[in-house]
């Protein structure tokens, strides 16, 4: 009975926001600036349920396969011409949905467009013998395609918005230093074409991308790396003998800092309380008067004095954190490195190969 149960993992209240709200957006706008909540028979611009169904996929989860852009345009509209076709040949009406449905299936996963909501696409266009008699194979062009297309660019607007990625990465994208070697989390000794492969052997290629299943199992490889470190807390690798400056230091002031420690990071703290992070990139470009408040960057992941180091490795694993600042409430007592982390991490790797020699030695 426990497999008639909820199969999806619990999402936080901001996701399931976010979701809503995305799709809340861009149903709104476009049924207020180009489609018609009634059905429009000279323009054919008229909302049409099937939106609401790709709105789940494109707001909800926009980095399913099934959401993507060719899926979401190319299979709501192949299901429009096939439903308008069987509307068109076949009186009966049961009969002509269920052939409408069942070829817009079939022909969405040969053309690698599978989309939920086309199989409703066809069915809306067979369900409506009355519309289709005035817009004919046009329901197609409109409202499907230019309903489908607008809804995929509004939310590929909200995903940029929202912090989120949309359309699908791409295996061969550019990582974070604008080079073509994959991102340091996805660096796992498999091609993109064996992860594709694994993917089309276990019947997974309707659920991920080949970048997904990397990162992925990057993440796991990460996970699993931090939990052989054992219980090693950042309190003790942190750097304690810090050197801040105020958010109105001048960047001037700030790159002599840079010099004179060999830092790569230095914290920026206002009346003891941490509100940011300099790093060195950070001072490219920059005016020697500029103050830290404009070079710092506030968003940067932080960690408690207990954090285990397990925590902190996938925080500077990708290349866009250089350092995690170990905080107490809001006052910062430390700072965890990239140095001070390869050090934990080599240390601990030298007491476990001396262990395992000492024990093969007493064999």
């Amino acid at each position: 009975m426990r497999s008639f149960g909820p199969s999806i993992a619990s999402a936080p209240l901001t996701e399931a926001l976010r979701a809503g709200v995305g799709a809340l957006a861009g149903l709104a706008i476009a049924g207020l600036f180009v489609l018609s909540p009634a059905v429009d028979a000279q323009l054919g611009l008229y909302l049409i349920a099937p939106f609401g169904a790709s709105s789940v996929l494109l707001f909800a989860v926009p980095n399913s396969p099934l959401a993507q852009p060719w899926a979401a345009v190319v299979g709501n509209t192949l299901a429009a011409l096939i439903g308008v076709t069987a509307c068109l040949l076949i009186a009966d009406p049961a009969l002509r949905i269920s052939i409408a449905v069942g070829a817009a299936i079939t022909a969405t996963i040969l053309c690698r467009a599978l989309h939920p909501p086309a199989g409703a696409v066809a069915m809306t266009a067979a369900m409506s013998p009355d519309a289709i008699g005035d817009l004919g194979f046009r329901f197609a062009l409109t409202p499907v395609a230019a309903g489908t297309l607008l809804l995929v660019a509004l939310a590929a607007l909200y995903a940029r918005l929202t912090g989120r990625h949309y359309p699908m990465r791409q295996h061969d994208e550019p990582n974070i230093n604008r080079t073509s070697d994959p991102s340091p989390s996805t660096r796992i000794g498999l091609s993109e074409e064996q992860l594709v492969d694994l993917l089309e052997r276990y019947r997974q290629n309707f659920n991920l991308g080949a970048e997904d299943l990397a990162r992925l199992v990057g993440a796991a490889e990460l996970q699993a790396a931090a939990q052989r470190t054992g219980p090693i807390a950042a309190e003790s690798i942190m750097s304690r003998d810090l050197v801040t400056v105020g958010p109105h230091t001048p960047a001037e002031d700030v790159a002599t800092l840079f010099r004179r420690h060999r830092f790569t990071s230095i914290p920026v703290v206002e009346d003891g309380r941490y509100v940011g992070v300099i790093y060195q990139i950070h001072l490219i470009g920059a005016d020697a008067t500029d103050p830290a408040s404009r070079l710092m960057q506030a968003d940067v992941p932080h960690a408690t004095p207990q954090a285990p180091l397990g925590a902190l490795l996938p925080l500077m694993s990708d290349g866009d954190v250089d350092a995690v600042p170990i905080l107490e409430g809001d006052r910062i007592t430390g700072i965890v490195t990239r140095t001070d982390l390869i050090s934990a991490l080599a240390r601990h790797s030298t007491s476990i190969s001396s262990r395992l020699n000492n024990h093969d030695k007493s064999q």
